[in-house]
């Protein structure tokens, strides 16, 4: 489905220039944007993918990952085609390749979305699988329309989309989950094919305005895990984001352009751990292993489990009125 983009202006030559993401392209007539779903026609910018979902299910919050909000509800996710990155090692590479008409999709409207989410007796919308901020359009008015309803809001994105748009959604939406995907620009230019700075300014701004941030980092061998570098981005998150952010480190596994990747070593994981824990991170987590104990929140002053998850399940034991039941301290989790 076709709409007017938002955030463009109209350039002499006929082109448009878009200024939702920091790629700002200037995209000629008839062209498309880096996203693949934004196109000058007539010298105005239209999304092409308004209300097209390539995917729709009832997810578990814990599955975004989103563990300090909302735990154990569950949430309708919605995703589109396209994508402003380019990564190489992408898991969802058959969506956020695709292009408008290349694979089969269903027309959800935002108000379809909001029935769809209540009559499945889910307690909010995330806009997932593929980069949302590229279905800004859409994920707009259904976010404005989600909140009227009673339902919370959720971006599982990596984060490149600028501070006008960010700030003109905030009002709308709850929670993001940012993937951070290294602490190195030279990682984002090559694997990517975008930067480091303005991922690390869209949480910083997300937190500003008052958004829920959590933080995912996967963990790739001899790309983005040494010591340095896994220091350097825990400080960030402990000055810029505060101890209380929830970080997650996730295993790698090789696929896509990328399988020529070992996957992450247990061993690897669990120094990356520590290295949070001895920088200050108060709540980390560690993906894509069967370890439990990795999964749990614990109480950063007595150690008692607050919540206690096997997989995607959530349990929560040791939490009342916000506050560690063993110890009274003050747990930072959203909750009904």
């Amino acid at each position: 489905m076709k709409k007017e983009a938002m955030f463009w202006e109209p350039r002499k030559d006929g082109a448009v220039q878009c200024f939702l993401c920091p790629h700002n392209c200037k995209i000629p007539e008839d062209r498309v944007g880096f996203c693949g779903v934004r196109k000058n026609e007539g010298g105005k910018l239209y999304s092409l993918i308004y209300g097209s979902c390539s995917g729709i299910a009832d997810d578990p919050i814990e599955k975004k990952p989103l563990n300090h909000f909302y735990p154990g509800s569950i949430v309708l996710s919605l995703g589109s085609i396209g994508c402003n990155f380019r990564c190489i090692h992408c898991q969802n590479y058959h969506i956020s390749t695709a292009r408008p008409g290349d694979s089969a999709i269903d027309e959800i409207s935002p108000e379809m979305a909001v029935d769809l989410a209540k009559s499945h007796g889910c307690r909010g919308i995330a806009w997932t699988y593929n980069e949302p901020t590229i279905w800004y359009e859409y994920t707009f008015d259904s976010a404005k329309l989600a909140k009227k309803a009673g339902l919370y809001t959720v971006y599982v994105t990596n984060g490149y989309i600028n501070e006008e748009p960010l700030k003109t959604i905030s009002p709308y939406l709850d929670a993001m989950n940012v993937d951070v995907k290294a602490f190195n620009e030279g990682f984002y230019k090559k694997i990517c094919k975008a930067k480091l700075e303005p991922v690390l300014h869209t949480c910083e701004v997300a937190k500003a305005v008052g958004i829920h941030v959590e933080v995912t980092y996967l963990v790739i061998p001899e790309m983005n895990d040494s010591s340095d570098e896994i220091k350097k981005f825990c400080g960030w998150v402990v000055e810029s984001l505060g101890v209380e952010t929830p970080v997650y480190f996730s295993r790698f596994h090789p696929y896509y352009k990328m399988k020529d990747v070992s996957a992450t070593p247990l061993e690897t994981l669990l120094a990356v751990y520590d290295i949070a824990k001895d920088a200050g991170i108060l709540y980390t987590y560690l993906g894509n292993v069967p370890h439990a104990e990795y999964e749990n929140t614990i109480c950063p002053s007595c150690k008692n489990v607050i919540i206690e998850r096997h997989g995607f399940t959530a349990a929560i034991t040791g939490l009342e009125n916000g506050r560690c039941r063993q110890c009274g301290a003050n747990i930072p989790i959203v909750t009904v």
